[in-house]
């Protein structure tokens, strides 16, 4: 039988804690530096244009978004599959649910260009559009999560809690389905169209948020000094493993089926073998680092098993899902607009007959996004600061009946 498991805050009495922060705070105020240069200057002093709608910005915002489903899935294996030893980590798997969350919906709000027509979406809705469900499907996420939190916390509630983690899981997959909806259900673009991206978007939001999930748990004991114990890093490691596993597989039926589509032999041409600088993140980026090294790390490698060669697992499937979203959704509209299909079309200003790495980044999108992965990260220490979201010891005696007493 597990120990009663201790909570405790986050202390910030050290010098370092208020180092951190700082530079956290800095970096937010870059971020709306950027963005408040980008709305006055207008979004020309980006690398978006009529063809690349969706830039740097929205890759940030959709890996957050993806994170925040994805690490909620820890709570969910403790409350709704019963596995006793996730339980300690359920405070901190729902409190990184909402902050990852709110730091992708604040770069996204921010490169709207216009903040204020937020107000627009969230008070008139155009249930046909899946951006309005998305709305709806975020915060209501916030909203369960919240109330699973607080389920999860206060005492008398507990014995409901698992009522709030069913609902919260249930809605997560909704969550995700919706985001990988947003591509999936645009019948323009060859890259997408396709219903295996809901799917895949859930497989990787599994991936990304356990790999950010684990290297805010290394960091947070490392640094606090908390015992943290080789059975449940194991069981989490184990579990990443898993959860690539089914990203690389879902992303070789999203290709192999395309393949046997005659009509999208274009695009998996321009992605596979000739889309220049896409098809090199495809293939280095995305497949080498972000599935082939981590899987290679996790069950071939020694190294993979300790906490190092966690925290690189961990860095290189984070560096594949950037890799693989900048694939998706840079590619995806870099590939030229079939207009009228068979048909021979002269080249326009829209570029819809001519493929072209047409996008190039600036500054002022990474500085956005880099501002809202740091507000993440900031209100979460506050919250561990405020609250008691940490247990005291997850060493193995504490969190494994089993394990032996050294």
């Amino acid at each position: 039988m597990m120990k009663p498991v201790v909570y405790s805050q986050l202390e910030g009495k050290k010098l370092g804690f208020y180092g951190l922060l700082a530079l956290l705070g800095s970096l937010i105020l870059i971020g709306l530096g950027a963005a408040y240069y980008m709305e006055h200057q207008g979004h020309w002093v980006t690398g978006m244009n009529n063809q690349i709608v969706w830039g740097m910005p929205h890759i940030f915002a959709i890996f957050l978004i993806l994170a925040a489903s994805g690490v909620l899935n820890i709570a969910s294996i403790g409350s709704v599959f019963k596995k006793p030893i996730y339980k300690p980590l359920g405070r901190l798997s729902g409190l990184l649910a909402i902050t990852l969350l709110v730091g992708g919906l604040c770069v996204l709000v921010l490169d709207l260009g216009h903040p204020d027509r937020l107000i627009v979406a969230m008070t008139h809705y155009n249930f046909k559009s899946i951006f309005a469900w998305n709305v709806i499907l975020y915060s209501g996420f916030m909203g369960i999560v919240g109330i699973y939190l607080w389920w999860m916390m206060e005492r008398q509630m507990q014995k409901y809690y698992p009522i709030a983690g069913f609902v919260a899981f249930i809605w997560r997959l909704m969550l995700t389905t919706g985001t990988g909806s947003i591509f999936g259900f645009l019948v323009a673009r060859e890259a997408y169209d396709t219903a295996i991206l809901a799917p895949l978007f859930i497989a990787m939001s599994l991936a990304l948020g356990l790999a950010v999930f684990l290297l805010v748990l290394i960091a947070t004991y490392k640094w606090t000094e908390r015992p943290l114990g080789e059975v449940i890093l194991q069981r989490l490691n184990n579990l990443l493993g898993v959860f690539v596993g089914v990203v690389f597989y879902f992303v070789l039926a999203y290709h192999l089926t395309n393949l046997y589509i005659t009509e999208n032999h274009g695009i998996e041409s321009f992605v596979l073998l000739n889309g220049g600088i896409f098809t090199i993140t495809f293939w280095v980026g995305q497949i080498l680092i972000g599935n082939i090294l981590p899987l290679l790390n996790i069950y071939v490698f020694d190294f993979g098993k300790t906490t190092v060669g966690i925290v690189v697992s961990s860095l290189l499937i984070i560096f594949g899902g950037f890799a693989q979203l900048f694939v998706i959704i840079i590619g995806g509209q870099s590939y030229p607009l079939e207009m009228f299909p068979g048909m021979t079309v002269t080249e326009s200003s829209f570029f819809d007959a001519a493929a072209r790495h047409l996008y190039e980044p600036s500054l002022w999108e990474i500085l956005l996004g880099l501002g809202g992965v740091a507000f993440a990260i900031f209100i979460t220490i506050l919250a561990m600061r405020l609250l008691q979201f940490l247990p005291k010891s997850l060493a193995d005696v504490d969190v494994d009946p089993h394990a032996k007493k050294v």
